[in-house]
């Protein structure tokens, strides 16, 4: 009974640790300056929501034990900082987090929505995300995952988009023992436009499982869709992407592409991108490609003095690179991009014969907190 009094004690102390670490959490993104709304375990505990444009709110309720969010934005606003979300996990319980943003005619958004654990703690959370664009407004969503190795996460995106309207979104699944991200677009009005953009990295015996649903209800829509995943050791992953195209949706242009790249014969990927069109006056394709770093690259770089850990590397990294190539956050893409790279290299951690010369290889305890 002792020795079970003392292993409770120790726990709750490790607990109030983690809880401690998660309240002085910090955004170590040199030159990211955001509007930030932060959970904890499920909870509010901080908003600078005061940096909002006049006419915005961050409207923030308990609702059957569920935190709920509604952003609204009014019509004709940019906020020039991003928003950005974070859900911090350190108390090994469950959580359900839903949020709606509602974005005005002709304004334009940026969201960064970030999901981070601390300790080895087992966290088990799910995320709802409904997204309303009116007519010629803009958003950007941005969502980063890094859970460590006993914590599962779902989210489900629902995006509805007006005439006009823009969507892009950028998805990094960099960690977690299981990860589920479903993406629903509805393209209801003409000459709306999504483009979806996706990173997975797995190793040891992580699975990541991302569905996308595109539906074009509306004549001259577009859609573009790239998604790609490096899978190491006995680590799995699926895709699964269905573009829908209506009966009255012509001009629809949809393009859908799934690239993977495994590094061992343990890892394995399902993916199956699948069109379903009822209109002849359209423009689509899909593609999904599985294979192995180019022997050629990799003989080319060794030929030239190159170590074969420093080709793979190098090979991986420029893989990866067209998915965030595009992200107009500049300071955000850059610690994206040292972040993918240590990541390449097993764990977040920097290792001084890199080939790169990280950013931020001076600052590693921010970059391990990066979201």
């Amino acid at each position: 009974m002792d020795k079970e009094r003392i292993a409770n004690a120790k726990s709750l102390m490790d607990m109030s640790k983690l809880d401690d670490m998660a309240a002085d959490f910090n955004c170590n993104i040199p030159n990211l300056h955001t509007i930030r709304i932060m959970q904890r375990n499920g909870v509010m505990i901080e908003s600078n929501d005061d940096l909002l444009p006049q006419g915005c709110r961050i409207l923030h309720r308990t609702v059957e034990g569920k935190q709920a969010f509604v952003i609204t934005i009014p019509d004709n606003t940019e906020i020039k900082l991003p928003l950005q979300m974070m859900n911090l996990l350190s108390d090994g319980g469950k959580h359900n987090m839903n949020t709606t943003i509602e974005v005005g005619t002709g304004s334009k958004v940026r969201f960064i929505h970030c999901d981070d654990s601390f300790g080895e703690t087992i966290t088990d959370s799910a995320n709802t995300i409904d997204v309303y664009l009116a007519a010629h407004s803009s958003f950007d969503y941005y969502k980063m995952e890094n859970l460590n190795n006993n914590s599962s996460l779902k989210t489900d995106v629902n995006f509805h988009l007006s005439e006009d309207s823009h969507l892009t979104t950028y998805g990094f699944s960099l960690n977690g023992k299981h990860i589920a991200n479903t993406i629903n677009v509805n393209l209801n009005q003409p000459h709306a436009e999504a483009r979806l953009n996706g990173l997975y990295l797995t190793d040891k015996q992580q699975e990541v499982e991302t569905v996308v649903n595109i539906f074009h209800k509306a004549p001259m829509c577009a859609s573009n869709q790239l998604f790609k995943g490096i899978l190491d050791d006995a680590a799995q992953a699926k895709f699964l992407g269905h573009v829908y195209v209506g009966g009255g949706s012509h001009g629809t242009v949809a393009m859908q592409t799934n690239k993977n790249i495994l590094l061992t014969d343990k890892a394995k990927i399902n993916t199956r991108p699948f069109l379903e069109i009822y209109n002849d006056d359209v423009k689509c394709s899909h593609g999904a490609t599985i294979g192995q770093l180019d022997d050629e690259a990799m003989f080319y770089m060794r030929s030239r003095g190159i170590s074969m850990r420093v080709a793979r590397m190098l090979l991986m990294f420029a893989f990866c690179s067209e998915v965030i190539a595009n992200s107009d956050i500049e300071a955000l893409k850059e610690s994206i991009g040292d972040i993918i790279k240590m990541r390449l290299q097993g764990e977040l951690t920097s290792c001084c014969n890199c080939a790169f010369q990280c950013a931020a290889a001076n600052n590693i305890d921010g970059i391990t907190k990066l979201k």
